[in-house]
């Protein structure tokens, strides 16, 4: 049965304004990252300063980053964010590239949170692991429906759940600070603050990239924020800014009640963070404030990430019913749907929780290429309006980029294996891009 593609509308309705902009930003950002990366960041750096430096730093990237592409937002307002930044830059190849590593990620970024929700869950409930995958399973179908029924009300979720958990984590901290032992019994004093160590704290920034990550969600959903010159900007630079205080603040109280090595051997800091002040009902807190964590950025990646292949899909480099939006409720309900499926396969297959290092090392080059495409669009379209011009520039976009793939160059010559493979199953997409245009070629020939 033939289907007229002009039955269904294709454009996104303007229903986000500046509130839900930051949220997205700060829901998506504060995941489950701070609740785990920062032993590892202690391990690698081993002492105060390396912990610091990496949390300062990763912030600085994260805002750099999204002081310059900023700029490319409020030029381009439209559905795909970084896919369209890097089609206008460089050309669709580069950015079918971008999609296929967006569609690699984003259902096991799904999988993963879905799965911690149940398996905090499971500390306050018994639940075996096979309910555990079950339960990961139904919170990713439900938390899609609620975005396929409405924008708005996937909005209002995250508004709340955005709120609730800055909120949570900020009294977490005063908590910690006020209960934890004083004067020489305390951690804090009686640690030396070290020297630092630039290696390890290389590959420290590769975890608190991870934490960092999730600012350039928002630009997905560029075709849906209302009056985005202005909204756009200030969503992205203030949702990162929030986001860096928030974890510089809990990390600070995380050295106030454990000692570095025991900050590096922790396999759930926040837990014995809380543990040593707060006794069992810090525990039970933590669980508590993971789970409302974790949901929040669900909710956020699901109303953000989809539109990126809606996006391709208008521009024919993916399956032309996946561009469709539903003609009651206004969204990409089948973007949304085909990531689900992939996401619920995911969760009942297996365990998806190892996601930091091959996360960041897949979507942060890309993002340093599109910093790079401020320079090259300037040079392009120097008469292109320009709402918003990145602030520092030509010197903070520049900053950005070569400190992602300073990263990503450490990240080589320390894991050379796993850095590698990530690369490669990157670049695997350039013969599919070739492969999709022959077929698409061809599908018109026979027309």
């Amino acid at each position: 049965m033939n289907e007229s593609v002009t039955s269904t509308p294709r454009e996104l309705p303007r229903k986000l304004g500046l509130v839900t902009g930051m949220a997205v930003v700060v829901g998506i950002m504060i995941g489950s990252g701070i609740f785990r990366v920062p032993s590892g960041i202690a391990a690698d750096t081993g002492n105060l300063t390396g912990i610091a430096l990496v949390w300062i730093l990763g912030g600085i990237v994260a805002l750099f980053g999204a002081l310059s592409i900023a700029e490319l937002a409020a030029m381009y307002p439209a559905a795909g964010g970084p896919y369209v930044y890097l089609r206008e830059a460089y050309g669709r190849p580069l950015a079918f590239l971008f999609g296929w590593m967006w569609l690699l990620t984003t259902p096991i970024s799904w999988a993963a949170q879905s799965l911690m929700f149940a398996e905090y869950l499971g500390f306050f409930v018994p639940i075996p692991v096979p309910v555990q995958h079950a339960i990961a399973a139904a919170l990713i179908v439900l938390v899609a429906i609620a975005n396929v029924r409405s924008v708005k009300l996937g909005a209002a979720i995250q508004n709340i759940s955005s709120s609730a958990k800055v909120l949570a984590i900020v009294g977490l901290s005063a908590a910690i600070f006020f209960l934890a032992p004083g004067g020489e019994h305390n951690p804090l004093n009686a640690e030396p603050m070290g020297v630092a160590n630039w290696s390890g704290i290389g590959i420290g920034l590769i975890a608190a990239l991870w934490a960092y990550d999730g600012w350039q969600n928002l630009t997905t959903i560029s075709g849906e924020v209302k009056n985005p010159q202005r909204n756009l900007p200030l969503a992205l630079v203030g949702g990162v800014l929030v986001v860096m205080a928030v974890y510089l603040l809990i990390n600070a109280a995380y050295v106030r009640a454990l000692p570095v090595a025991e900050l590096a051997a922790s396999k759930s800091v926040a837990t014995d963070a809380a543990m040593v002040v707060m006794g069992r009902a810090g525990v039970s807190l933590i669980g508590a404030l993971v789970m409302l964590s974790v949901f929040g950025t669900l909710n956020g990646s699901i109303l953000s990430s989809p539109r990126v292949f809606f996006a391709m899909a208008e521009d024919g480099l993916f399956f032309r019913t996946v561009g469709k939006v539903h003609p009651k409720y206004e969204t990409p309900y089948v973007a949304i749907g085909f990531i689900v499926v992939i996401a619920v396969i995911y969760v009942l297959l297996r365990d998806f929780m190892q996601l930091a290092e091959g996360y960041v090392l897949g979507v942060w080059p890309f993002l340093a290429l599109c910093a790079i495409g401020v320079f090259i669009l300037r040079r392009k379209r120097p008469d292109f309006p320009r709402a918003y011009r990145a602030v520092g520039y030509p010197l903070v976009p520049a900053l950005f980029a070569l400190a992602t793939f300073v990263v990503v160059a450490n990240a080589l010559y320390a894991q050379f294996w796993s850095t590698i493979a990530s690369i490669a199953i990157t670049l695997a997409g350039l013969p599919l891009y070739y492969l999709w245009m022959w077929r698409q070629r061809r599908v018109r020939s026979m027309a």
